[in-house]
């Protein structure tokens, strides 16, 4: 299986082809068409919730014209005991093109990737605290858009930083693209491997330096009780927030992004959800269009002109 088959970690393609999937976005955002040389067909295997994710690729499947099949693993035979690699390889057998699957499983794909019966595209919709490749590129878009740049930008990573597949993947392919990384939140969430993205600080610290203020949810439903038990909104909101008077220190043309969904008054103030620095519903805006290239670089090969 080659690379080029499947999106399962965006740091697994060069600049030059992450540079091609923005510029590919921006072209279906102002109107590309484009035309497949056979019916294709698509299935969204989604093992944990998602709105944003699974209805963005849904409707990126059908503006390029690709027949979607939504498949609920409740009510699939992987609640038999069918494998996941048994899975994908009877939606192969049926006739599927391309599968979109979210698992819990952090890095559900690695062997699957490697397995030379498995000839489907794959895309990697996100994998328990690993990966979220389609949420970074649909940030890279959004970052793109603002300052046409990455190199030099200043961009802090800030909240619940353990169980974010945003933050990891963000971290790394911005860091990668010439980025200055900083992370913030609570030090108990803080993995040390993170160091060799970028620096950890504490929110006050950096609110003033910030190009990019991106805020994470807080995962409770990740957390054992304990933790869930001892978690309050009002404390963490205080210690780690962006209230509006952190928000006040930040830069004039820096902005607020958050992978969504919000806990407002818990990651940031409701009122800078939709205030004019915030980019969040941009961001989701840009998801169409991320996973609209996402889609057509894994099935290049069926495009009727390249």
């Amino acid at each position: 299986m080659t690379l080029d088959m499947n999106f399962l970690n965006i740091n697994e393609f060069s600049n030059d082809e992450i540079k091609k999937m923005i510029l590919l976005a921006h072209k279906f955002r102002n109107g590309k068409q484009i035309k497949f040389k056979k019916p294709i067909y698509a299935a969204n295997l989604f093992f944990e919730n998602s709105t944003r994710t699974h209805t963005s690729f849904e409707m990126a499947q059908r503006k390029l014209g690709i027949q979607t099949f939504n498949i609920n693993p409740q009510t699939s035979s992987m609640k038999k005991g069918e494998s996941l690699s048994d899975t994908i390889k009877t939606l192969q057998a049926i006739g599927m093109d391309c599968l979109v699957i979210r698992h819990k499983l952090t890095g559900w794909y690695q062997e699957l990737s490697k397995d030379p019966n498995i000839n489907i595209s794959l895309v990697n919709a996100g994998d328990g605290s690993g990966q979220h490749p389609s949420q970074s590129l649909l940030d890279l878009v959004t970052i793109d858009d603002e300052f046409h740049k990455f190199a030099g930008l200043s961009i802090g990573i800030i909240g619940d930083l353990v169980h974010s597949r945003v933050a990891r993947s963000d971290a790394e392919i911005l860091q990668r693209l010439g980025a200055n990384i900083y992370f913030a939140g609570p030090k108990a969430w803080y993995p040390k491997d993170f160091d060799k993205f970028g620096t950890y600080v504490t929110i006050d610290e950096i609110i003033d330096k910030l190009d990019v203020v991106m805020m994470l949810r807080v995962q409770l439903e990740r957390l054992n009780h304990e933790l869930v038990s001892k978690f309050t909104n009002q404390n963490y909101f205080e210690d780690y927030g962006l209230t509006k008077q952190r928000a006040a220190k930040m830069k004039n043309k820096a902005i607020i992004m958050h992978p969504a969904p919000v806990n407002r008054d818990v990651e940031i103030a409701s009122q800078l959800v939709e205030s004019s620095n915030s980019r969040i519903f941009r961001q989701m805006n840009n998801g169409v269009y991320a996973r609209m290239a996402i889609l057509i670089t894994v099935l290049n090969k069926y495009l009727e002109d390249k």
